[in-house]
C-alpha cells in the first residue's frame, strides 16, 4: 500500500476526491459550488475580452448570457419558463424579479431580453473579472450602505423610463429548495420553474401611486411563487 501511494500520487488523491464527493454531501456542495463561481470568472476574462473593442455597452451582455447558459446542464437543472408570450414585446418595460441566491446570476440569464440593463449590488463591481464584465455589460451598480447615493441613481433610472410610462413585468424563480440549499450543503440535479406575469401597465400613474404599484407587484409575485414552487416540490397550496 505504501509503494502504491508513492508511486501514484495523483491517483490516489482522485480515488481519495471520487469517494468524498459521493460520501458526503457537504464536500459535493462545495465542489459544485467552488465550480460555479470559478465558471463565472473565467468566462469573465473571455466576457472582457470580447467586449472591450466596443467598452461598456449594453449588448455586451449577450457574451455573459451565452457563455453562463451551459451551466444548467452541468449542473443537472431543468427550467421550465411558463408565460414567455408575456417578454414578446417590442416596447421598452421593466423586469423584476425575486432575489434568493447566488444561483440567480444562472437562472436569469433563461430569460434576460436583449438589451437589458441590471441593477445590482456594487460589492459585484470589484468581484475581478465578474465584476469587470458586468461593468463593460452596462450593469448599474448601486451602494446599499449609502443609501442617499443609491436612491439618487434609482431616481435618475426612474425619471427615465417615466418620461415613456413603461410597464412592469414581474419575473418570479420558484424555490431552490427541492435542489439547493445552503444551509443543508445540499445542491443535487433538480427541476425549477420561472413564471413570467403579464405586464403591469403604468401609463398615467405619479409618485403618489408607487407604493399601490409597488403592494400590487409583490402580492401577484408572491402568489405565483407559492404556486409554483408548490408544482415544483411536488405539493400544492
Amino acid at each position: 500500500m505504501e509503494l502504491f501511494l508513492l508511486h501514484y500520487p495523483f491517483t490516489c488523491l482522485l480515488i481519495a476526491f471520487l469517494v468524498l464527493y459521493h460520501v458526503k454531501p457537504a464536500f459535493r456542495f462545495f465542489c459544485k459550488m467552488t465550480f460555479y463561481k470559478l465558471w463565472l470568472f473565467t468566462i469573465s476574462i473571455g466576457v472582457a475580452i470580447l467586449s472591450i473593442p466596443r467598452g461598456r455597452n449594453v449588448d455586451n451582455m449577450m457574451f455573459l448570457r451565452i457563455l453562463t447558459v451551459p451551466l444548467k446542464y452541468i449542473f443537472g437543472i431543468q427550467i421550465v419558463v411558463k408565460g414567455k408570450e408575456n417578454l414578446r414585446t417590442k416596447k421598452p418595460f421593466v423586469l423584476v424579479l425575486n432575489h434568493q441566491t447566488s444561483l440567480d446570476i444562472m437562472v436569469m440569464m433563461e430569460i434576460l431580453p436583449r438589451r437589458c440593463v441590471p441593477i445590482a449590488k456594487k460589492e459585484i463591481l470589484y468581484m475581478g473579472t465578474f465584476g469587470l464584465a458586468c461593468w463593460l455589460a452596462g450593469v448599474i451598480f448601486i451602494d446599499r450602505k449609502r443609501r442617499e447615493e443609491s436612491i439618487g441613481t434609482l431616481t435618475e433610472v426612474a425619471h427615465s423610463l417615466h418620461r415613456d410610462n413603461v410597464p412592469i413585468i414581474p419575473a418570479v424563480l420558484s424555490s431552490y429548495n427541492n435542489f439547493y440549499n445552503q444551509k443543508e450543503k445540499k445542491f443535487t440535479p433538480g427541476k425549477m420553474t420561472i413564471q413570467i406575469l403579464p405586464e403591469v401597465e403604468t401609463l398615467g400613474l405619479g409618485p403618489d401611486d408607487v407604493p399601490k404599484l409597488t403592494e400590487q407587484v409583490r402580492d401577484s409575485m408572491l402568489s405565483a411563487y407559492q404556486g409554483i414552487s408548490g408544482m415544483t416540490n411536488g405539493a400544492s397550496h
